[in-house]
């Protein structure tokens, strides 16, 4: 009888979550022997594609639902400076790779872009002006600017002050060092990198058909989706990180915890300018709020856009609904996720969020002249021929069972692990892709704990010097570490400032 392929590792997916484990995983063993599977003929084809995603590169600089205001006027912060931190972590893992010869440029996903986040009303301005002042006595947030001076803003974004009316209440915020990140370019460069290394595959137009649990690890079936040939593949590990796709995969892994998860998918769609007339009057990416009864995912903003080298804007997003897990996925998915275990969590998230699926119905029923009004709240004078509606990736996001409600949506992340480390799913949107490391991190120390705390403990410190944690409270720690990795992924110049925090 014949033995199966046997690695140490596979990761179902090839967009950046999968790419950025698998390269960790590599530095810190180079002798693991992993592959990478991928439904689609290239990597970053679904939420990681950069036209599939905002690319902001979160740090909590302008999102303003990552500080909700309670009923009294005050602001939370504790999210900002949380994804804030994770970011900064992301970056010191670009940074550290930036040195290897086999990663390539950081230029080619990383630009500088300013954030701002731009208010409207009284009601707007000062919910801004209470979460400057908090958020600008935090160290990861003291560069951060406030105005409610008109020729300023003018300034910070000329495209979108002409046009309004001389009465209008409006305020911003701006932080200098924000950036642009394409996450479809460093996804590839991940694994292009990876694949310099010996005992690592990524094979592509790949569909993983099985899941079954074999001893202390799972056997892997795979079909190739051209051929229709099948293999079987044991691993000691497995991660499925293929976006909408993993929470059918976590499913049918059939693991204690997979239980009572479910998905709600919602699509986007933006608008799209690549005239350079109209893009190089904008150099920046502005957030603004959320219309009452909508998703987080929906607060919308004018972003700056770095492609291959080329500027665009994109405005939006426009929500939208389909039964697809992925943009390439099947109208099927989501009837066939429905389980025993998760029908009660589903039906209750129905019912509790009825004002959510109208908000979804009339987002699909606009027009592109009721969009483009939605476009002009930011950019007054826009106009119609300089824009296109692009359709952005699909967002599956996360039900779960709750004692008082029978069933919650959730909007994040989510990571589910097997109680003895031997699978891990990741379920959900939006940071995702900025705070990848630490979500990969939170997989290793879960599911790698003997290692992560033992023989991994030395390079993980070389890696990252300073880890969320402290780099919310340690002010001087924070800034020295901001300076560094600003300076090795080329988004300053290298200067005095860095010399005195080496």
């Amino acid at each position: 009888m014949a033995h199966n392929e046997a690695v140490d590792v596979v990761l179902v997916g090839a967009g950046i979550m999968s790419a950025t484990l698998a390269v960790l995983l590599k530095e810190l063993d180079p002798a693991i022997k992993l592959e990478v599977v991928e439904l689609m003929d290239s990597g970053a084809a679904e939420s990681s594609n950069p036209w599939n995603n905002a690319g902001t590169g979160h740090a909590g600089l302008c999102e303003l639902n990552y500080t909700p205001q309670a009923a009294d006027g005050t602001v939370d912060i504790k999210k900002a400076v949380h994804i804030n931190t994770q970011f900064e972590v992301s970056k010191q893992f670009w940074s550290y790779l930036t040195k290897k010869s086999t990663f390539g440029s950081c230029k080619t996903f990383i630009s500088p872009v300013p954030h701002l986040s731009f208010v409207q009303g009284d009601d707007g301005v000062s919910f801004l002006k209470e979460r400057f002042k908090t958020l600008s006595k935090h160290h990861a947030f003291s560069d951060m600017e406030y105005t409610e001076d008109k020729a300023t803003m003018a300034e910070w974004m000329p495209l979108m002050m002409p046009g309004r009316p001389a009465d209008e209440v409006v305020a911003a915020t701006r932080v200098m060092n924000g950036t642009d990140v394409n996450f479809g370019a460093l996804t590839n460069q991940l694994l292009k990198h990876l694949t310099s290394a010996p005992d690592t595959q990524v094979k592509y137009c790949k569909r993983v058909t099985g899941l079954k649990r074999n001893g202390s690890g799972w056997t892997v079936s795979i079909k190739d989706v051209n051929s229709g040939n099948s293999r079987d593949v044991d691993a000691k590990f497995v991660f499925l990180g293929a976006g909408g796709a993993a929470l059918p995969l976590l499913q049918a892994s059939g693991i204690e915890e997979s239980k009572g998860f479910g998905g709600f998918p919602i699509s986007g769609q933006w608008l799209r300018c690549d005239n350079p007339e109209v893009v190089k009057h904008h150099q920046a990416k502005v957030y603004s709020q959320a219309a009452v009864g909508s998703p987080p995912m929906s607060v919308p903003h004018l972003d700056t856009r770095v492609v291959d080298g080329k500027k665009s804007l994109l405005f939006g997003p426009y929500a939208g609904f389909t039964t697809k897990f992925l943009k390439h996925g099947s109208f099927m998915d989501l009837p066939m996720s429905v389980r025993a275990g998760n029908i009660g969590p589903m039906l209750a998230v129905a019912k509790n969020n009825m004002d959510l699926t109208k908000y979804l119905v009339s987002e699909v029923m606009q027009s592109m002249e009721q969009r483009l009004d939605s476009l002009r709240r930011f950019y007054p004078e826009a106009k119609a021929e300089d824009w296109r509606l692009e359709v952005a990736g699909q967002r599956v996001q996360i039900i779960k069972k709750d004692p008082k409600k029978g069933g919650v949506l959730q909007f994040g992340t989510e990571l589910v692990a097997a109680k003895d480390g031997t699978l891990a799913a990741l379920l959900g949107a939006s940071p995702g892709a900025s705070v990848t490391v630490s979500i990969m991190l939170e997989l290793i120390e879960k599911c790698f704990p003997n290692k992560a705390s033992g023989e991994w403990a030395a390079k993980l410190a070389e890696i990252f010097p300073a880890r969320e944690k402290v780099l919310e409270t340690d002010a001087a720690l924070y800034r020295k570490i901001n300076v560094q990795n600003n300076v090795a992924l080329e988004l300053v110049e290298a200067s005095n400032e860095t010399e005195s925090y080496a």
